[in-house]
C-alpha cells in the first residue's frame, strides 16, 4: 500500500511502519503494564564486597545520542612492556533477575531494535538508560574484563572480577576520532577531566591500532558497507548520512572483540558452558573463489582468511568505489553469525569472520539478551553460586536468540528502506547516477551514488553485470513496502551546431 501522499509527518508514518513490522516479526513493541510497575520500584544497586575502581580514569565511548552505556574502559602499566586494558561492563543483572517479569520480556526480544524514528528498547529505559548504564559520573556495579595487551597486540593474560566504577567522561566517536586525527578540537569530555584522559585516550589508541594490526595479521577480515541512517529536519526525513569507520570506534571495537574472547576463555577454564558467537567456514567458499577470480584475485581452493583479508584490503586499495559492494556479497557468502553452546571438554566452531575460536558475547547486556546470559555464568563463577542454565534451556536460547536477532534485523533493514522511500518519493522522473549491486534471473539492483539508496532497475537492465556504472531514472517509490524502481535513464541527445 502507498503511503497517503499528504502525510508530511515522517517520524509519524516511520513509527508505524516500524511497530507493524515488529509485531510481523514477533517482537514485542512494547513492554507490559506490570513490567513497567516492577521497574518503577527498583532503586540502583551499589554492591559491596567487590573492588572499588572508581578512582580510575574510566570513559565511554559510544554514539552522540546514546544513554544505554553498557561499557566503560581505562588502562594501565603491565608487566614487560604490556598494557593493561580494562573493560567494564554494566552488572545488568543485579536489577533483572532471571525469570523476572522484565527479564521475560527480554527475553522474548533478545535485542534493542534500532530504527529511523523509535528505539525499541530490549530493557525498559528506566533501566537501560539510568540503572543499569554506565552513565556519566554515577557509580556502577559491573563486571570488569581485564587484559594484558602485549607490544604485539596479543592478550597476554586475562581475568574477571566484579567492581564498583564511576564513568568520569561520556564521550562520541566522531569527536574523539575527529580530535586524534587532528582535524578537531579536544573534546569538552576531555577536557573537564583535571589530568590524565588525555594521556589515557591516546595509550588506547595504541593498543588499540596494535591488536587490530595483529587481528587482521591472522586472517580477520574487514569489510565496509554502506550503512545510512536517515536524518531529519523537524518530522522530514531531510538526508541519508553514512556511517563511517574511524579510529574511536576502532578502539571499541578491538577491545571488545578482546573482551569477549577473555570471557569465553575464563569460562572455559571454569569448566562452565559458555553461550559462543560464531560464523561457521563458509559453505560456499567455492563462490568466493569465483568472485576473487572476476576481481582479479587468486584465493586458494580451500577456506584461508588470511588470504581472503589480503584479497580485501587490496581491492580496498584499488578499487575503493566498489569495495562496498565486493564486501557485501562476500559477507552474504560467508553466511550469518549464530549462537551455540560450547559444554566442558567440548570444542565448537570459531568465529571465521574475526579469526578466532573462542568468541562470546557479552559486553552490551543491557541491549543484547545472549550477554545478559553470559553475564550470570559468570557471575555463577565469580560468586561460586549455581549456574543459571541448564544445558537443555542454553541451547534452547542458542536458538532462539539467533531466530529473533534475524527478525530484529530485517525490522531494522525495512525501515531503512521506508526512510529511504520517502527521502525520494518527491523526486519521480529525476535521473542520478549509479552501481550496479545485484544482477541475476531474480532482479538488477542499484544503488546511487547520492543519495546512498539502493532499488531495483526495471527497466534497461540487459547487458549489465555487477560493478557497471548506469545513469538510471526514478521510476516509483513504495514507502510502506519499501519499494524503489528504476529505469535506465536514456542517453542525452546529440546537439548539432
Amino acid at each position: 500500500m502507498q503511503a497517503p501522499s499528504n502525510q508530511h509527518d515522517h517520524r509519524a508514518l516511520l513509527r508505524d511502519i516500524a511497530r507493524r513490522a515488529m509485531i510481523e516479526h514477533h517482537l514485542a513493541p512494547e513492554f507490559p503494564p506490570h513490567t513497567l510497575q516492577d521497574v518503577a520500584l527498583l532503586t540502583a544497586a551499589v554492591p559491596s564486597g567487590v573492588r572499588d575502581l572508581r578512582d580510575r580514569l574510566w570513559c565511554s565511548i559510544d554514539n552522540d545520542d546514546s544513554m544505554d552505556l553498557d561499557q566503560l574502559t581505562v588502562s594501565s602499566p603491565g608487566e614487560g612492556g604490556a598494557i593493561r586494558i580494562l573493560v567494564a561492563v554494566a552488572d545488568v543483572d543485579v536489577l533483572v533477575p532471571k525469570d523476572s517479569s522484565i527479564d521475560h520480556h527480554a527475553r522474548q526480544n533478545t535485542t534493542s531494535v534500532y530504527t529511523a524514528a523509535q528505539i525499541f528498547p530490549m530493557l525498559p529505559e528506566r533501566l537501560s538508560t539510568d540503572l543499569t548504564s554506565l552513565a556519566f559520573g554515577e557509580d556502577r556495579a559491573a563486571i570488569v574484563i581485564d587484559m594484558a595487551v602485549a607490544p604485539d597486540g596479543t592478550v597476554a593474560d586475562s581475568n574477571v572480577y566484579a567492581a564498583l566504577v564511576h564513568n568520569r567522561a561520556k564521550l562520541a566517536y566522531n569527536s574523539v576520532a575527529d580530535w586524534l586525527d587532528g582535524r578537531g578540537p579536544m573534546p569538552a569530555g576531555v577536557a573537564a577531566v583535571a589530568a590524565g584522559m588525555e594521556e589515557q585516550l591516546r595509550v588506547q589508541d595504541r593498543v588499540a591500532a596494535l591488536m587490530d594490526t595483529w587481528r587482521h595479521a591472522q586472517g580477520a577480515l574487514e569489510f565496509e558497507t554502506i550503512e545510512a541512517r536517515a536524518v531529519f529536519d523537524g518530522h522530514s526525513v531531510h538526508a541519508l548520512q553514512l556511517e563511517q569507520r574511524n579510529r574511536a570506534k576502532t578502539i571499541i571495537e578491538n577491545f571488545m572483540i578482546g573482551a569477549n574472547g577473555a570471557t569465553a576463555r575464563f569460562l572455559a577454564a571454569r569448566r562452565l558452558p559458555s553461550l559462543r558467537r560464531i560464523v561457521r567456514t563458509p559453505a560456499r567458499w567455492d563462490r568466493i573463489v569465483e568472485l576473487g577470480a572476476q576481481h582479479g584475485g587468486a584465493l586458494p581452493a580451500q577456506p584461508d582468511g588470511q588470504a581472503l583479508q589480503q584479497f580485501l584490503a587490496g581491492q580496498k586499495a584499488r578499487d575503493p568505489v566498489r569495495f562496498p559492494d565486493l564486501s557485501l556479497s562476500i559477507i552474504k557468502l560467508l553466511g550469518p553469525g549464530e549462537y551455540v553452546v560450547e559444554r566442558p571438554g567440548e570444542t565448537v566452531e570459531g568465529h571465521f569472520g574475526l579469526a578466532v575460536r573462542d568468541y562470546s558475547h557479552s559486553t552490551a547486556p543491557n541491549r543484547r539478551f545472549p550477554d545478559l546470559v553470559t553475564q550470570r555464568l559468570l557471575k555463577a563463577a565469580l560468586f561460586s553460586g549455581p549456574v543459571a542454565y541448564g544445558d537443555d534451556e542454553l541451547d534452547v536460547l542458542a536458538a532462539h536468540c539467533t531466530e529473533m536477532e534475524d527478525e530484529a534485523n530485517k525490522v531494522e533493514r525495512m525501515v531503512r528502506k521506508a526512510a529511504a522511500a520517502l527521502l525520494l518519493e518527491s523526486r519521480i522522473g529525476e535521473a542520478f547516477d549509479a552501481i550496479v549491486t545485484g544482477a541475476s534471473p531474480k532482479g538488477t539492483w542499484v544503488r546511487l551514488f547520492d543519495p546512498p539508496v539502493e532499488g531495483r532497475l526495471e527497466r534497461g537492465f540487459e547487458g549489465l553485470d555487477v560493478g557497471d556504472r548506469v545513469r538510471v531514472r526514478l521510476l516509483s517509490t513504495d514507502v510502506m513496502r519499501g519499494f524503489i524502481d528504476f529505469g535506465r535513464a536514456q542517453p542525452p541527445p546529440i546537439t548539432h551546431l
